[in-house]
């Protein structure tokens, strides 16, 4: 609106227009920017004005408006900033005209300027309060009158703010009395009616009750009621300010206070040690005291907790808790752990009526379990904490069962149950678990494995899963017991003296065995698979032998053998496939056909019983076969199953038509075992699920619709007496129904525990904040709140299967809460409905769709109103998930089907119903139904639902059905999409416009959900809205009615949970996304958002302050020069210390944003403190994935500018100094700039200092990521290659500080990589030997800075030595031995250390290793033991690969060759052995069993396979190279190995290739085959392995190994034709290795046909057959020729110029190769074509590369070849031609210019040369060419190109050498002499102004050569009169008198006397008739070289001494 530094006047007369209050807002915040900016003279100047606008604001009258949440604000900030920055005189003033207004308490019309009044007090006083404490009575006793005489919920609520505002700074000036009052009426507060107004009373008694050392125990107690009355009703907002309020009165007892002396005998030793806890130093010289033990204090909780109170209000009392830690804070947490458990276990867990229930049971433990793990553990513990915790948790419970000494009590079932999942949690954050934790937990779980409560052994076998997964070395010992165990168990079954508990022991020890068996695909190298036979065995011999007991053992015969079978299943179709047969038939003996027998009711209730378990166990084995052997489920083996299911299922029917009774009433207590009625239930669901494992596509219809009606009367079925034994208990309750969620019977009717999220439009937020615009609570809180809405709890306990079910490798499985059978039955029904109703025909959904319907409308339904809420909810889940299922799986067919007008209507109509029940769960899924349906159906639909929607929402005025009708249109909306609703986008924008202004708060918060959906989903469809949308969000603003605490009694109630500011600004946010970077062009819009998004990001509110910061993302996007980045960073970092996590993970969102666009400049406004305090968060919470990517994303980019100060952050990770040590540490030592700057910046920021000053190390992940950086750093240096980074010389010759180099921190990296080395997390073991290997690697080659000869890596050999050691220890692991193997090789290879006597212990560790692999049976490695047989094979590779490593290396580093050489007998047969075994495991398992080819290792068989084919996919290439390599160096021991021959026995040539080829070629060349055959996406690599392959098969081709096996035809024809492939698709570096590859094959086999042997004609070399060898070779050697040029139509071979010049010498010499196999005309033939292919290059003009001159002489050696007189004549013909060619070719580029032309004549010119002086003297060429290549020459010499003049004399000198060969040439030759003179003459000028270049004297050289060679082809009597032409060119260019003489003079008297030396009379006579000027230059010349010469002869002989001279 204007510049910042003027303050503008209000212009009342806009206050009038419709837009006034817009424009005030306008005003407002502009000025409020205008103040932070103004000089403080302007500020003065205008402040009197400023002031009187912003009171008449506040206090408004005609024609201001009233002053809404923004306005009043806005005016308050802006009176702060004005006393803040100006003057504060008249702030008294100020105060006193706004008591008024706030004192006025009978002026209810003017509520809103008293809200006003009241806020603007209360900011004012919470600033300057302290400076006007006179005011502090009076507004406390306005606020109390106010609490006590209005009606408004709004206004009370305000009051008190004001009131708590005031207290913060002015507290002091309370009177006792007043102080009285305000505690007392604060009280009344708590239990108003209002929630909004307890909120704040709970807000004022927080202050009152600071400083906490005021706090009585009596003031404790009495809080501590009365909230806990008020938690009935109030709503999560409320129960949260409650809890707070708790939690700090009770954390004020742990405060220290000063007592009398005489008290302090008294206190216990207990309190003695908490006392110690964090005693400040200036009480501890007083006597100090805490109010409350820490147990007292708990009690306080527990106590209101034991009371009977209903589920929401012992929710409330657990938030209690939650505050109550979190204010004590993870210290005091940590110290008192084991008392905080015990509390909760003794008090809580065993109080007895928290556990009546199976319900109450389940409540209370999840309850505590929340507590426990996502407060505590996650938030709270260090690791320290974390090992204490499950060793506490270890001692205390878990080993005091069963209790052996006399007196002890053992932990109830409940405890333990609790206290297993904890350590199970524990041990999966914890990752490996160290030694004292292995110690403490080993041993008692195996033990409560056997306890006599089915929970808890189905507990400790999970938390025994988690610890053997977790720590993996002690998964064999620990599989190998249970199964011994086992073992015991079943043998002492019958025997009659077995224990009782025998049948409990057996089932859980199957239950431990069936969880680690299923970890087994999971950690593969640990056990060894021979164990899973013998589980399999077990099993089977179970199920035969259980016929011949009673039921009571042969149920559990048949639990445990199928409990086993089933995790077996895990193991995957490797080890199923064989033994599918076998389980098949089991299947179908335990799954018969029910007969007539089974109608007949004369068996027992036990029998029924066992009968059902039969099944129902068969079942969980067959669901677990189809979720992991999908492979195996062929079309036959489902028709099998499907038809056995049938049989479960009617058994279960059969079942269902008896009416069976057990003898005792239904269960209730756990552990007697289930009931009959829940083994049906179990029975039932286990088919359903094993129906929808099977997937539809293989069900016969018939047997689908049948499926369909069974499971219709499972989850709609109107009379569910059959369904469960609870019907008498429901029928006693069903009088007093009130709301189905509020059920605590773990059944509810029959409702499904299917959640059906909120419309998966908001699924990408993260899972942490609920939903978007919902009050965000953090994961506790709302854990807590969501046990609320559940009538019925999971557990693991209440499906066994879960244990092997859940897949590990997922970061928090917690053990899934599998629900109860009766319950889950339910789910399983709608899950297969949901799959087979999409696949219906018409009729068949018409029926079914109808049967729901009706079900729903059943009159039996009248007198049981749960389960016809049940009902309602369960068929409109199974809806939801049908119709998900039709949109993604069966779109087209659907809309025929689901989208008919029948069906829809009818649905239509039917959710409606449901959509306009008040009931929240309906809402969501009935409106996400609506709108799914639409998408189906199409536009009548659409148009029908508007209407129907509409009328509604005309016709009613209820608020339920409102908000469902709003929720349907958003649905509608973004299901259909932005264009196919584009007709119903005006009428919907309109009607939730009209909505979303409702006062209510239901309405407007749906329809404000539904509008953001709408708009997101219209897009820019929406912008003609855009205007009037924003104009309405800020009248919602604006709005009294629309604040969380505002509108009636009843409203403000509803609104806390319901809040409108966050959808409002998530609905600000889709705007801004709509209008993109058009947000630039109307500056009125962007105003408007701008100034909204201000105002709401500084709002207080947790939620809207999250969807804020996304506003802000967006506006970053599309118009960041609006966006202060300075400030609002400073603001994401407040929000980073936040305690709310919603807040924070946005922050990390949006800084993530802000590093990705530019980091440096992120450095330069957070700096290294910002990224410390990343680290910080990441340590505190390490599930916040974010952070990791925005310190990537940073270190990615400002790394390679300063990698230094990136390893000072990680090492302080690392190395755990934490922030307040660094601090103390920087103030001793001196340190460069960079450390300066990284410490200072660490000392401020005192957050971080509390959180971190406890923490002595950082948590292991944290440390793994450091780590992990550590490797990006050495990776991105290497990548940029800076070459300063690596060498210190180099840095200081060009100037570079060292001290900020990477090469300076090598000592500090392999310190960490050390560091790590010895840690006992696994991972951060690996990741320290990555670094090492970096270190190694980048730093191989860098010099040492005081040693020149030396290399830096040389003096740090010790420590790396030492790193690597602990990887050879007995605690590592398979992979990190792999790994350290892998460095040890890179350290020996990377030539730091050459000599092999020196390399020390890290050799060592390589050939001890490699002797090993030589023995056979599993390797030991040293100290281990008993490395699993997948271990040892996964080593062996490694061992070999790094082997490999050396042999490749060895070719440039020639010092291996001495390392290597020792070992080579042993490595060549091992390598061969391992490609072979890659090779059989790649192949199929059927040829497993054949044993012809070298005896398996039977570990491989089956599983084996699986887990080691990934390792010898990633080293077999590397293998294969160094084979390749070693038969290159034609390595006996190699050719030994692939002959299978033993070493020095004869191996002969090609006569052996009839014995057939070697017995390992076919495995080699199929290696090689697939892998050139095949295309992989990283193109990197793949270009080596190819190249590795070519090499290796070049070797392989000889026919030694290969015999004749590639000329069998199919072979041959595939080869060709793979070799055609590559030639067409890869580059030229690939291509030089292949035609090496077909030279070779062409060099043993050329003259083959293939099938046959030689040709009948090859034996004359006279043909090439057509078919044979050497035909198809050349075909693809002419096609690289003639593809390395650009040919239009056609694509040409890609690659470098070098790469492609020797691929054509590589084909040039292949065609010379079989030119020189083959005789008469076949050789010209093939010549020919190579000169043909050659010529076509000499005459592209398509690039300006040069590829001739490199390739000339292999053109050269193509041409040599001797020719047969019979056919010379073609011969000769063949060299005219492309002489012709070459000549024409250098005419044609007369008068073009430029690097192509200049080429192609240079290139011509040089093979027309090449060809004359190759050809011999029998081949004559005609006169005219020769000519004209000399005038050509001539020409070239006389233009002036001076490149192409050198290349001229190159030529002229090589034909006048050429010439004395050929007469034709020496008649021609004199022709070149004008030109060569007329050279030398242009050169004078030049030699006088001495500007000759290098080159210019090098071609004169070579002229004077040529003159010489001139000479000596001249006859005796021509030589005169030649040299007297020739000596004065020479003169020309002699300059005697130039001292020292230059290179030309010089080389011109050489010249000259090698003349005068060679025809000394000729010389004379031509001296003698030369002009005298001339003769005197020469012989001035020549006299002055002899005499110089003779002096240095004289001065040679005389005896001298001489110093020597540097």
């Amino acid at each position: 609106m204007e510049s910042k530094g003027e303050i503008e006047e209000l212009d009342e007369n806009q206050l009038t227009a419709d837009s006034g209050e817009l424009y005030l807002f306008q005003w407002l915040s502009n000025l409020e920017r205008s103040l932070r900016h103004a000089s403080t003279e302007t500020l003065k100047e205008t402040q009197a004005s400023v002031e009187a606008t912003l009171l008449k604001v506040l206090i408004p009258s005609e024609p201001y408006p009233s002053p809404g949440r923004p306005l009043r604000s806005l005016a308050a900030r802006c009176l702060l900033v004005l006393y803040h920055r100006g003057e504060s005189r008249s702030l008294f003033d100020t105060l006193r005209v706004l008591l008024k207004p706030a004192s006025d308490i009978k002026a209810t019309d003017k509520d809103s300027t008293r809200i006003a009044a009241f806020w603007t007090i209360g900011e004012l006083m919470e600033a300057f309060g302290s400076q006007f404490m006179s005011f502090m009575a009076e507004t406390a006793t306005i606020a109390i009158k106010t609490l006590r005489s209005s009606a408004s919920p709004h206004v009370r609520y305000h009051a008190l703010t004001m009131l708590r505002k005031t207290l913060v700074s002015a507290k002091k000036a309370l009177s006792d009395s007043l102080a009285k009052d305000i505690i007392k009426q604060m009280k009344n507060g708590l239990t108003d009616k209002a929630l909004p107004v307890q909120r704040a009373a709970a807000a004022v008694l927080t202050i009152v009750y600071t400083p906490e050392d005021s706090v009585t125990l009596a003031d404790v107690e009495s809080i501590m009621n009365i909230c806990v009355k008020s938690l009935e009703h109030s709503d999560q907002v409320t129960t949260q300010s409650l809890a707070q309020l708790a939690g700090h009165m009770l954390a004020a007892t742990q405060m220290e206070r000063a007592v009398a002396v005489t008290e302090q005998s008294q206190k216990g030793k207990k309190e003695q040690e908490d006392s110690d806890i964090s005693t400040p130093a200036h009480i501890a010289a007083e006597n100090t005291k805490i109010l409350l033990t820490p147990g007292d204090m708990l009690s306080q909780i527990s106590t209101q907790f034991n009371k009977s109170h209903s589920r929401k209000t012992r929710a409330g009392i657990f938030m209690f808790y939650v505050t109550l830690l979190a204010k004590l804070g993870s210290v005091f947490v940590e110290s008192n752990y084991s008392l905080l458990v015990s509390h909760l276990m003794t008090e809580i867990v065993s109080y007895p009526k928290n556990g009546a229930t199976r319900y109450d049971k389940l409540f209370i433990r999840k309850l505590v379990g929340a507590l426990l793990r996502e407060l505590i553990a996650l938030r709270m513990l260090t690791e320290q904490g974390q090992i204490a915790a499950i060793q506490d948790l270890s001692s205390s419970y878990l080993k005091r069962w069963p209790a052996l000494m006399p007196g002890q009590v053992a932990p109830s079932s409940s405890i333990l149950t609790i206290a297993l999942e904890e350590v199970a949690g524990l041990l999966q954050q914890l990752g490996n678990a160290p030694p004292p934790v292995q110690d403490a937990v080993s041993v008692p779980l195996m033990t409560l494995l056997t306890h006599p409560s089915h929970s808890v052994r189905v507990n400790a076998s999970w938390t025994l899963r988690c610890f053997c997964y977790s720590t993996p070395l002690r998964l064999p010992k620990a599989m190998l017991a249970i199964a011994e165990s086992l073992q015991r168990d079943i043998e002492s079954l019958q025997s009659p003296a077995a224990p009782s508990d025998i049948d409990r022991r057996t089932l859980g020890h199957s239950y431990g065995l069936a969880a680690l068996v299923a970890i087994v695909p999971h950690r593969p190298l640990y056990v060894s698979f021979d164990v899973s036979a013998s589980v399999l065995d077990t099993a089977t011999q179970l199920l035969k032998r259980a016929s011949d007991h009673d039921v009571h053992i042969a149920a559990v015969e048949v639990e445990v053998a199928w409990t086993l079978i089933a995790s077996l299943m895990l193991l995957g179709p490797n080890f199923v496939r064989s033994h599918l047969p076998q389980l098949l038939v089991l299947w179908r003996n335990a799954l018969p056909k029910p007969t007539a027998k089974d109608n007949v009711s004369g068996r027992s209730a036990a029998e029924w019983k066992f009968l059902l378990h039969v099944r129902e166990s068969a079942l969980g084995a067959i669901l677990c076969f189809l979720l992991h052997n999908s492979q195996l489920t062929t079309l036959d083996v489902a028709r099998r199953i499907s038809s056995l299911l049938g049989n479960a299922l009617s058994f279960s029917n059969v079942f269902l038509s008896q009416s069976i009774e057990e003898v005792s009433g239904p269960s209730v207590i756990e552990d007697t075992g289930p009931s009959i009625r829940t083994r049906e239930a179990s029975l039932r669901r286990r088919a359903y699920q094993c129906f929808s494992a099977l997937g539809t596509s293989t069900l016969t219809d018939s047997v689908q619709s049948s499926l369909l009606q069974s499971v219709l009367a499972v989850f709609a079925g109107p009379d569910i007496d059959n369904i469960s034994a609870m019907q008498a208990s429901i029928a006693s309750t069903s009088g007093s129904f009130t709301s189905i969620w509020q059920m605590t019977d773990g059944y509810a009717y029959g409702l499904t525990t299917l959640e059906i999220s909120e419309d998966g439009v908001d699924q990408s937020t993260t899972s942490e904040s609920p939903r978007r615009g919902h009050s965000n609570s953090d994961s506790i809180e709302h854990s807590i709140s969501a046990l609320l809405r559940k009538p019925i709890l999971g557990a693991c306990e209440h499906d066994t299967l879960s244990l092997s079910m859940i897949n590990p490798s997922e970061e928090e499985s917690r053990s899934f809460n599998a629900p109860p059978p009766v319950s889950s039955v339910c789910d399983a029904a709608i899950e297969l409905f949901s799959q087979l109703l999409p696949a219906q025909d018409l009729s068949t959904t018409l029926r079914t769709i109808s049967h729901l319907i009706e079900s729903n409308r059943s009159p039996k339904l009248d007198k049981n109103a749960g389960r016809r809420t049940a009902v309602m909810l369960n068929s409109v889940v199974a809806i939801v998930r049908t119709l998900r299922v039709a949109m993604i799986s069966y779109h087209r067919q659907s809309k025929d089907t689901l989208g008919h007008s029948q069906v829809t209507s009818a649905l239509g109509a039917f959710l409606k119903d449901a959509l306009v029940d008040g009931d929240p769960a309906l809402r969501s899924a009935s409106s996400e139904a609506i709108g799914r349906l639409a998408n189906i159906s199409g536009s009548s639909f659409l148009t029908s639902q508007t209407k129907v929607l509409v009328d509604h929402i005309v016709s009613n005025r209820d608020p339920q059905g409102r908000a469902g009708c709003a929720l349907a249109f958003g649905s509608l909306y973004s299901h259909v999409g932005g264009l196919a609703a584009a007709p119903i986008l005006k009428t919907t924008v309109n009607l939730l416009m009209s909505l979303s202004n409702d006062s209510h708060p239901l309405v407007h918060f749906w329809s404000l959900r539904a509008l953001g959906h709408v708009i997101n989903a219209a897009s820019l469809a929406f912008a003609p809205f855009v205007s009037s949308t924003l104009g309405m969000l800020l009248k919602i603003y604006l709005s009294d009615t629309h604040e969380p605490e505002g509108g009636t009694l009843n409203n403000a109630n509803i609104g806390g949970d319901l809040q409108a500011y966050p959808l409002v600004c998530y609905i600000l946010d889709a705007i801004i996304t709509i209008l993109g970077p058009d947000v630039h062009d109307s500056s009125r819009t962007r105003t408007i958002v701008l100034d909204l998004v201000h105002e709401f990001s500084v709002e207080d509110d947790e939620p809207i302050l999250v969807e804020a910061i996304r506003c802000i993302q967006h506006l970053l996007m599309f118009a960041p020069e609006h966006v202060d980045v300075p400030e609002i960073v400073n603001r994401f970092r407040r929000h980073l210390s936040s305690p709310r996590r919603c807040l924070k993970l946005a922050a990390i969102d949006a800084l993530y944003q802000l590093v990705q666009k530019d980091a440096l400049a992120m450095s330069r406004l957070g700096g290294d403190s910002l990224v410390e305090d990343l680290f910080g968060m990441l340590d505190g919470d390490p599930s916040i994935d974010g952070v990791r990517n925005v310190i990537s994303s940073w270190l990615l980019q400002t790394a390679i500018h300063n990698p230094s100060a990136w390893i000072d952050l990680c090492q302080r990770i690392m190395l755990r100094i934490n922030a307040s040590q660094k601090a103390v540490n920087t103030a001793n030592s001196l340190m460069d700039d960079e450390g300066q700057s990284l410490s200072a910046s660490m000392s401020n920021d005192d957050t971080r200092q509390s959180n971190i000053a406890m923490v002595a190390t950082s948590r292991w992940r944290t440390q793994l990521f450091a780590l992990r950086c550590l490797h990006e750093i050495c990776t991105l240096v290497a990548r940029f290659g800076r070459r300063e980074h690596i060498d210190i010389p180099f840095a200081r010759s060009h100037g570079i500080p060292v001290n900020g180099l990477l090469v300076s921190r090598v000592p500090d990296l392999i310190k960490m990589a050390f560091t790590a080395s010895a840690a006992y997390v696994t991972e951060i073991r690996l990741e320290g030997l990555v670094v090492l290997r970096d270190v190694i690697q980048v730093f191989c080659q860098a010099p040492d800075p005081d040693y020149p000869d030396a290399l830096l890596l040389e003096q740090h050999q010790a420590p790396i030595t030492a790193a690597l050691t602990p990887a050879f220890s007995p605690d590592s692991t398979p992979e990190i031995l792999s790994s350290a193997i892998d460095a040890c090789a890179v350290f020996v290879g990377c030539g730091v250390v050459k000599d092999v006597s020196r390399m020390g212990r890290i050799l060592k560790q390589l050939t001890t290793a490699l002797g090993e692999v030589d023995e056979s049976g599993n390797l030991t490695m040293g100290n281990f033991v008993d490395l699993s047989p997948n271990a040892s094979g996964m080593l062996r590779v490694s061992i070999l690969s790094a082997w490999a490593r050396l042999e490749i290396a060895s070719s440039e580093q020639t010092y291996l060759l001495d390392v290597i050489k020792p070992y080579r007998s042993i490595l060549a047969p091992q390598w061969i052995a391992s490609l072979r075994d890659y090779a059989v495991i790649r192949a199929d398992s059927e040829f497993i069993h054949d044993a012809s080819a070298v005896a398996l290792d039977p570990s491989y068989a089956s599983l084996g396979k699986v887990v080691l084919l990934p390792y010898y996919t990633s080293s077999w290439a590397t293998i294969l190279q160094a084979v390749a390599n070693a038969m290159n160096r034609s390595d006996q021991s190699i050719s030994a190995a692939i002959l299978g021959k033993e070493v020095g026995s004869s191996v002969n040539g090609i006569d052996s290739a009839a014995e057939g080829p070697a017995p390992l070629f076919f495995p080699l060349f199929g290696l090689i085959y697939e892998a050139l055959a095949t295309s992989s996406p990283d193109t990197s690599s793949r270009v080596d392995t190819v190249i590795a392959c070519l090499g290796a098969l070049k070797c392989l081709l000889d026919p030694r190994y290969s015999g004749k096996a590639l000329l069998e035809p199919t072979i041959f024809q595939e080869f060709m034709s793979l070799s055609h492939r590559i030639a067409m698709t890869e580059s030229a570096e690939v291509l030089i290795h292949l035609i090496i590859v077909l030279t070779t094959f062409a060099k043993h086999f050329g003259r083959y046909v293939p099938g046959g042997n030689l040709s009948k004609e090859s034996q004359s070399n006279t043909t090439i057959p057509p078919d044979s060898v050497s035909t198809h070779c050349l075909k693809i050697f002419a096609y690289t020729i003639r593809h390395s040029r650009h040919n239009p139509g056609t694509s040409s071979i890609k690659g470098d110029l070098s790469d492609i010049a020797k691929m054509i010498s590589g084909s040039l010499s292949a065609f010379h190769l079989i030119a020189s196999t083959t005789e008469l005309v076949v050789r010209e033939d093939v010549r020919g074509i190579g000169c043909v292919l050659y010529g076509e290059l000499l005459k592209d003009e398509t690039s300006e590369a040069d590829l001739i001159t490199p390739t000339l002489p292999a053109f050269k050696s193509l041409l040599a070849i001797p020719c047969h007189p019979s056919v010379r004549e073609r011969y000769r013909k063949l060299i005219h031609g492309l002489l012709s060619s070459c000549l024409l070719n250098a005419d044609e580029m007369r008068g073009r210019e430029g690097l192509i032309s200049s080429r192609k004549v240079k290139t011509n010119l040089l093979a027309a040369v090449l060809i004359l002086t190759v050809i011999p003297p029998q081949v004559a060429v005609s006169r005219d060419v020769v000519e004209h290549l000399f005038f050509l020459i001539s020409q070239k010499l006389e233009e002036g190109d001076q490149q192409m003049a050198i290349v001229a004399v190159h030529c002229a000198k090589t034909l006048a050498i050429a010439a004395s060969g050929s007469e034709l040439l020496r008649a021609c030759v004199r022709l070149l002499l004008p030109a060569l003179i007329q050279y030398v003459a242009k050169m004078v000028p030049r030699v006088d102004d001495g500007t000759v270049s290098e080159q210019q004297a090098i071609s004169i050289d070579e002229v004077w050569k040529t003159f010489a060679t001139l000479v000596s082809l001249a006859k005796e009597e021509q030589r005169s009169r030649l040299l007297s032409v020739l000596l004065p060119t020479i003169t020309l260019l002699l300059r005697p008198s130039q001292m020292p003489p230059s290179t030309i003079h010089s080389s011109g008297i050489a010249h000259l006397l090698s003349l005068a030396a060679s025809s000394p009379a000729s010389f004379k006579e031509a001296t003698t008739q030369l002009d005298p000027s001339v003769r005197e230059v020469l012989e001035m010349s020549i006299r002055k070289a002899v005499e110089g010469a003779a002096g240095t002869v004289q001065q040679s002989i005389k005896p001298q001494i001489s110093l020597r001279s540097f």
